[in-house]
């Protein structure tokens, strides 16, 4: 069983609806206890116009990586998100695959560890939540060193429970 954290982002509609049920999904999908972290209000970047809440959530599976991934877009699609979005777009929900286990993955549909992870506080901050002695296996940077790294945004933590 791999240890798998998903990052989540929604910034249309009702935000907290869509992690709300971003978690019911999740908590299906994985083949053990979940965690999530808080949920933390971001900054909008691009073209993304409206403040983000995001979030990280640990789950347990042991099937392919790319079968995870198919699920994930299958869920974004059936919550009503575009099919090719703009890059840095608003999004209605997004979820990222952000480490699998140890792996190291690098072709034309899925990189692992997430290609831009380490630049994003609003993955980082959640992800030291729940997942926080993860080493990141092609730099071998803790995620607490990783958050000290990152450039600089505007996020704070909210009181929000889901």
């Amino acid at each position: 069983m791999e240890e798998i954290v998903i990052a989540l982002g929604s910034n249309l509609g009702d935000r907290l609806e869509m992690l709300k049920k971003a978690d019911s999904f999740l908590n299906e999908l994985s083949k053990g206890q979940i965690s999530k972290s808080s949920i933390w209000e971001t900054e909008p970047i691009g073209d993304a116009r409206y403040t983000f809440y995001n979030a990280a959530v640990k789950i347990y599976h042991d099937t392919d990586p790319l079968q995870i991934l198919k699920e994930l877009k299958n869920f974004e699609i059936d919550c009503g998100r575009e099919v090719k979005p703009v890059k840095w777009g608003p999004r209605i929900i997004d979820l990222d695959i952000i480490c699998y286990g140890n792996l190291v993955i690098d072709n034309e549909t899925l990189i692992i560890p997430h290609p831009e992870y380490q630049n994003r506080l609003f993955v980082l901050k959640p992800m030291v939540e729940v997942h926080e002695n993860w080493i990141d296996p092609r730099s071998s940077k803790s995620v607490k060193t990783l958050i000290d790294e990152a450039p600089d945004m505007d996020i704070k933590k909210t009181e929000i429970r889901w």
